[in-house]
């Protein structure tokens, strides 16, 4: 299976267009089993959603290609850790959550300190809708336009957060990942990832409220 275009004579872009229909759990198996063709067609695959993913997470755009590009070389030397079957998204995001909590470890100067405050209900409930937009990727370019300026201040905002209370909103909000599977990636509780979770929304609807935003506008 793996070696059949490897063996064909045809050159790398070409195998690369013959593989695109494929799956990811094939597509890696094939990889382990020598067809290099496959790599590349992960790495092209993932490259936009896992880069925005990395520079919500980081911040720094080239911090985040630089946790992209050694995430795929992680996937490359952890290959044959690989169960063959096994769902390949979440595996290259455990890759690469643990890559960029790595860095932001060893690199002090992205540490934040901490922003936690008690809130009322009400502030509770206008955090919701902060994070309606938070989670808004809508491609539609007008929609896009009209609301810009409000996401740039919302980014803003969640770009402000520490990194652990960052990290549990870009896996709950952007990547749509349960309780338990944050848990299980980040290595904590269930229950630290919903306190983390908690005081990241109480922190956000401060900022809803310290912009001045309302749901319409």
């Amino acid at each position: 299976m793996a070696n059949a275009l490897s063996h064909t004579g045809v050159n790398t872009q070409e195998a690369a267009r013959q593989l695109e229909g494929f799956s990811d759990e094939w597509l890696m198996q094939a990889y382990i089993e020598g067809n290099e063709a496959c790599f590349a067609v992960l790495a092209q695959r993932y490259e936009r959603e896992l880069y925005s993913y990395l520079r919500r997470l980081l911040v720094d755009p080239g911090l985040a290609e630089d946790v992209f590009q050694n995430t795929f070389l992680q996937v490359h030397l952890k290959r044959r850790l690989y169960e063959v079957g096994r769902p390949f998204r979440p595996w290259l995001y455990t890759i690469a959550t643990h890559q960029a909590i790595d860095l932001l470890r060893r690199n002090q100067r992205h540490q934040r300190p901490s922003l936690d405050t008690e809130h009322e209900r009400s502030q509770h409930n206008t955090a919701g809708t902060l994070m309606d937009l938070v989670a808004d990727d809508t491609p539609d370019p007008v929609v896009h336009a009209e609301h810009n300026e409000r996401r740039t201040l919302i980014r803003g905002a969640v770009d402000s957060l520490t990194e652990h209370l960052r990290t549990v909103i870009v896996l709950s909000y952007y990547q749509g990942l349960k309780y338990k599977e944050i848990a299980d990636l980040l290595d904590i509780p269930v229950g630290t990832v919903k306190s983390r979770l908690h005081a990241a929304i109480r922190r956000l609807g401060e900022k809803w409220t310290e912009l001045g935003l309302t749901k319409d506008d």
